[in-house]
């Protein structure tokens, strides 16, 4: 059990620097989520190989993924749009809203009733996003595109759950990242066009190790995707669906604390224009946000409940 918690905390950390390595790439977000998605792709292929893991899919379930794995693309070009945008923080406050987005858009997808306290839960984080906004209006967009992102992340989710229990989870992933990353493709010539200076290669300095977009990326896509996931679904194996859901919502807590140590973000969004003058609005409405998550997530933890569904549906990544 203590190794298993180990591995799930590991897991959710691992997660949570995906936004840290997303500020200190260079690449604009479409570049680096297609490097992402390629490198990710490649690795997944070389484990199913090397393991001889591959399963066939069928037909139908092949549609699914491969709408799955645009959207993924999409949520990842709109979330680290919002960290180029805004910063680390803004951008996993407003992705920490996909949970209470998907249960507002379930019913609508499988014909199911809305539950009025999900309305409410939804509304109080809404409430949350539009007091960052109005408090934070020189990130207006990169709130927009965290909004986005959470958006894409609920809708992808609930796509996911109709067939995450027929396929092992590595084998959705390879073919949600290659699809994705084939549409990405396809949009890039329309980036191009609009961006003509955009750097389509990663930066390297000779002299600076740290400046090294290569190694940030190998980094995200084998240990925040590839091992995250790995650990993820070994701890599942032995942990309680308390235990494991609360884990992987600290994501978001994990992700702000290490933007704050490493970019020293609390300064960015929490004083004005540099001044020591508090920002009520943007403490107010993360404290509405946080307060929606952590009462729907108490919702969820229902006895019976099978463990960490949200891992499973996703295929074990997160943002």
């Amino acid at each position: 059990m203590k190794k298993a918690l180990v591995q799930m905390h590991l897991a959710v950390l691992l997660w949570g620097f995906t936004g840290i390595l997303g500020r200190a790439i260079s690449l604009e977000a479409p570049m680096l989520v297609w490097y992402r998605m390629l490198l990710t792709g490649l690795f997944m292929a070389a484990i199913l190989t090397f393991r001889r893991q591959w399963v066939p899919i069928e037909r139908r379930d092949m549609r699914r993924l491969a709408l799955v794995g645009i959207l993924m693309g999409l949520h990842w070009v709109a979330f680290y749009a919002s960290i180029k945008l805004a910063n680390v923080s803004i951008a996993l406050v407003c992705l920490s809203t996909a949970s209470i987005f998907t249960p507002l858009f379930d019913p609508i997808m499988n014909k199911g009733k809305h539950d009025m306290k999900e309305l409410l839960l939804g509304s109080l984080a809404i409430i949350g996003v539009y007091l960052i906004y109005r408090f934070q209006q020189f990130y207006g967009w990169g709130i927009l595109a965290g909004v986005i992102a959470a958006l894409l992340s609920s809708v992808f989710t609930i796509l996911n759950k109709q067939i995450a229990s027929k396929y092992p989870a590595r084998t959705m992933v390879f073919y949600e990242m290659s699809t994705g990353w084939g549409f990405i493709t396809l949009l890039l010539p329309l980036l191009f066009w609009y961006q003509p200076d955009t750097v389509y290669l990663p930066q390297v300095s000779s002299t600076l190790w740290y400046v090294n977009d290569w190694i940030w990326l190998v980094v995200l896509s084998l240990c925040c995707t590839v091992w995250a996931q790995s650990l993820a679904l070994n701890a599942l194996k032995k942990l309680s669906s308390f235990t494991a859901t609360l884990s992987v919502n600290l994501e978001p807590v994990y992700g702000i604390l290490l933007a704050f140590i490493f970019y020293n973000e609390n300064r960015e969004i929490i004083f004005l224009d540099g001044s020591h003058t508090l920002n009520m609005g943007f403490i107010i409405g993360m404290s509405l946000i946080l307060l929606s998550v952590v009462l729907q997530m108490l919702r969820l933890l229902r006895p019976g409940l099978p463990a960490a569904d949200n891992i499973r549906e996703r295929g074990g990544i997160e943002s």
